[in-house]
């Protein structure tokens, strides 16, 4: 490999390691000091540029890709604050177990503690949140020097889809000259030819990395067999993951013969197969009498119903919490049982050690119970109220499509009005800091990674937190049919008892900003679709699934009207069931 500078060498090198190890696409931000590498990734014929101005939002879209392929896609930026605005993404990534290669280019370090222009401490910048921090060497065309950056490059990767999977830094110096311009006597023009390993690396990647999964002992495969087989009421619990796999879940449900409680962000409430799942019990669950388990299975991030958790803190049963990493997910303590094992290889292994049982009377309780809500709930959402949209939003939805569903109250009304069905739908959201900055960002970079539709469900506020993101519709090339719930503020603080006391709660908590979303259209390039009607809303939702480009549907509610709507739809199917 020639080059005419080291700086030039060094990007050249950092990204022709990223691609030989499958990387084929990257975020790129603009900056001065990150010339080396975004020359490199920008001239490279095999690698996709998602190109953004904001690096808050670049992160984002990163983060969303990687949750729908499991791989990284690398994000780039220049030194000073663009790198700390990253961290938002990065805290999300390291939550959620999302991969992440982060590279933020640097000033050399005689520049460091200099009152140098755009020079902060980059080291370690994201502290605890990243699984993994190298500073890369500065850039000389030496042997070792360029072997060493190829292999932390390789390493870089495998650790950012290690167990657990998350975010890693890699922090790079560079001097000037940034640009490839010509600098005599600076790289060796037989540099290839003296050292060819160090130049040009391997056909494949310069380390290939075998990374170890967690599995079950024969000894404990069958310790967790017997006590499946011994239970009478057992129970499987799926909270958000991007990485089970619902027919390995289903199938493991089907050799137990237990029903599943399934997280609409579990991969596991939609999709074919024979097992008992079930979505509606944020409402029924504390309803029915008696329903208690001698033994859960729970795999995945703690759920996001609040019911489901208070039940599990209360039931008198053994629980058995799977981790891939061993790491504790229940705040509540009162698990059990920690298995520290990848969830969906967990279930396979068991499922092929039982033999599936004829089906009970405590699934078919659960199957009944879960039907009845369901025929309640057909006639409780025939008017407009923020529920009523996110049920339309899952039974309308397209098979197979991506659906990304915000923070704050659309993720909890898909967890209570979204029901199972045997659609092929990625049901994804930011659940490990559960912020709702960069929602946008990460739901189109979702939708980049596949060619399924996408739909992004957002409130007013995080629509207003990310409008940034909406750039990337016309420079990365994606579509959506964005649901936009308008409820003026934070509607989610009706669940609170600040509710009780205003002032302060208007202007400090719902905070109404009375803004006009319709001029995003413009300024974007997309249809926007207003309407305060269900019909209205169902439409415009359907005329955008089945209709090229992307459509904003504000939907116009009342936030407290909504609150009060499913309340009142909790307490009446609670009576009818109990």
């Amino acid at each position: 490999m020639s080059a005419p500078n080291r700086a030039t060498l060094w990007g050249r090198v950092v990204v022709d390691e990223l691609h030989k190890a499958g990387v084929e696409d990257v975020c790129l931000a603009p900056g001065s000091r990150s010339t080396p590498l975004t020359v490199a990734f920008a001239t490279h014929d095999s690698i996709t540029v998602h190109s953004h101005l904001d690096e808050h939002s670049a992160a984002f879209y990163a983060l969303g890709r990687a949750k729908r392929t499991g791989e990284p896609t690398p994000l780039v930026c220049t030194s000073g604050t663009a790198a700390a605005n990253f961290h938002p993404a990065v805290i999300e990534a390291s939550q959620s177990r999302v991969p992440m290669l982060v590279l933020t280019a640097d000033r050399p370090a005689e520049l460091r503690d200099s009152g140098a222009n755009q020079t902060i401490d980059q080291a370690k910048l994201y502290g605890d949140s990243v699984r993994w921090y190298r500073e890369l060497p500065e850039p000389a065309p030496e042997a070792r020097r360029l072997r060493s950056l190829r292999t932390t490059v390789c390493r870089a990767l495998a650790e950012s889809t290690g167990t657990p999977a998350g975010p890693v830094h890699l922090n790079a110096p560079f001097a000037k000259p940034l640009e490839p311009i010509e600098v005599e006597d600076d790289v060796p023009a037989d540099l290839a030819d003296r050292h060819p390993l160090a130049a040009e690396g391997r056909n494949g990647p310069f380390v290939a990395v075998t990374p170890g999964r967690q599995t079950l002992s024969e000894t404990d495969r069958r310790r967790l067999s017997e006590a499946i087989e011994d239970a009478e009421r057992g129970l499987i619990v799926t909270g958000p993951s991007d990485r089970l796999d619902g027919k390995a879940i289903r199938a493991l449900a089907s050799a137990t013969g237990f029903p599943i409680l399934a997280d609409p962000l579990s991969g596991v409430r939609f999709g074919p197969g024979e097992a008992t799942v079930c979505g509606g019990y944020d409402s029924w669950l504390a309803a029915v009498d008696p329903l208690d388990p001698d033994l859960v299975l729970r795999l995945g991030a703690s759920p996001t119903s609040k019911t489901l958790r208070e039940y599990l803190r209360d039931a008198d049963a053994r629980q058995v919490l799977v981790d891939p990493a061993g790491e504790w997910h229940e705040a509540t303590f009162t698990a059990t049982d920690l298995v520290a094992a990848d969830g969906t290889e967990f279930a396979r292994a068991l499922a092929a050690d039982l033999d599936s049982p004829e089906p009970g009377a405590w699934r078919a309780r659960f199957a009944e119970v879960e039907e009845r809500y369901w025929s309640l709930i057909d006639g409780e959402t025939d008017r407009i109220f923020e529920g009523a949209v996110l049920e339309r939003v899952f039974r309308k939805a397209p098979d197979p499509a991506t659906v990304f569903v915000s923070n704050s109250m659309p993720v909890r009304d898909a967890d209570r009005f979204g029901r199972p069905r045997e659609a092929d739908l990625t049901v994804l959201g930011n659940r490990g800091a559960s912020g709702i900055d960069g929602i946008t960002s990460s739901a189109l970079g979702a939708g980049s990674a596949t060619d399924d539709p996408l739909v992004l469900v957002t409130g007013d506020l995080a629509y207003y937190h990310d409008m940034n993101g909406l750039l990337a519709l016309s420079r990365c090339g994606v579509d959506a049919t964005v649901v936009l719930i308008n409820n003026d503020g934070g509607g989610i603080f009706h669940m609170l008892p600040i509710e009780g006391f205003d002032p302060p709660f208007t202007g400090q908590f719902k905070t109404p900003h009375g803004l006009d979303f319709a001029p995003t259209a413009d300024l974007y390039g997309f249809e926007f679709v207003r309407t305060d009607s269900l019909a209205g809303f169902e439409d415009a939702y359907e005329g955008s699934l089945s209709s090229p480009g992307t459509h904003v549907i504000e939907v116009v509610v009342d936030g407290e009207a909504s609150h009060r709507r499913r309340e009142e739809i909790h307490e009446r199917v609670r009576e009818r069931l109990g």
